[in-house]
């Protein structure tokens, strides 16, 4: 199971940080106020790479929102990784959105695919795009995908296939945004709607709902 500590700004823009605060630290020990525009650059990037705790709802078969950002479509769609009816929840992250992802469920990671371009809707153009099935123990099967972008880093995944995840657990890392797919079970309840606010890990987009089973009825017994 993968395990993560919250250091508050997230370790993957430790980097962007540095390249930043470094050069402004320099620029103030030899010209003072000069440097306000990089350490105004400084705490734009604390902003940005800001990595809070987030508390998971106890429902087991809920499905959580894999990251920060607005409802942008909710539909029913041909998932084409595991060739089947889903149905799909997706959601646009801003730019000052966390970047980091959380699992929507638990289960265990069972495939990855990492470059698969896919067809943008009403145009020609297509887009690279990151996918992860995930299995629940009860074998509810949901794909999460992730657009890449030509000009960013490319999305980070942490869970590796064959692994475990838990609801809501910090499992990836996606720089300054992108629109997330999340492709769930027919027949689950969407507990969203266009134009709503999510919270990674925090709010439940979906409920998967299991047919009871019946209990069966005593049998006749025959009398004399």
């Amino acid at each position: 199971m993968l395990s993560y500590r919250y250091p508050l700004i997230a370790r993957e823009g430790w980097l962007w940080i540095a390249v930043i605060a470094i050069p402004a630290a320099i620029v103030y020990l030899l010209y003072g106020l000069a440097s306000l525009p990089l350490w105004a650059l400084v705490l734009l990037l604390l902003f940005l790479f800001r990595d809070p705790a987030r508390k998971v709802p106890a429902v087991p078969l809920g499905i959580v929102s894999p990251v920060d950002g607005r409802v942008t479509a909710i539909d029913t769609v041909h998932d084409t990784y595991l060739d089947r009816s889903a149905l799909s929840v997706s959601v646009q992250m801003g730019f000052t959105s966390v970047y980091s992802a959380h699992s929507p469920m638990e289960g265990k990671v069972m495939e990855q695919w990492l470059d698969v371009p896919r067809k943008i809707a009403s145009t020609d153009a297509k887009v690279a795009t990151y996918a992860q099935w995930i299995q629940s123990d009860e074998k509810d099967d949901l794909v999460l995908v992730v657009e890449g972008n030509p000009h960013l880093p490319r999305p980070q995944c942490y869970a590796q296939s064959g692994e475990r995840i838990g609801q809501g657990q910090r499992c990836g890392f996606i720089h300054f945004g992108s629109l997330v797919e999340v492709l769930i079970p027919m027949g689950s309840r969407i507990d969203v709607s266009v134009g709503d606010d999510v919270l990674a890990g925090t709010d439940i987009i979906a409920t998967l709902v299991h047919a009871r089973a019946t209990s069966p009825k005593p049998a006749q017994l025959a009398t004399n």
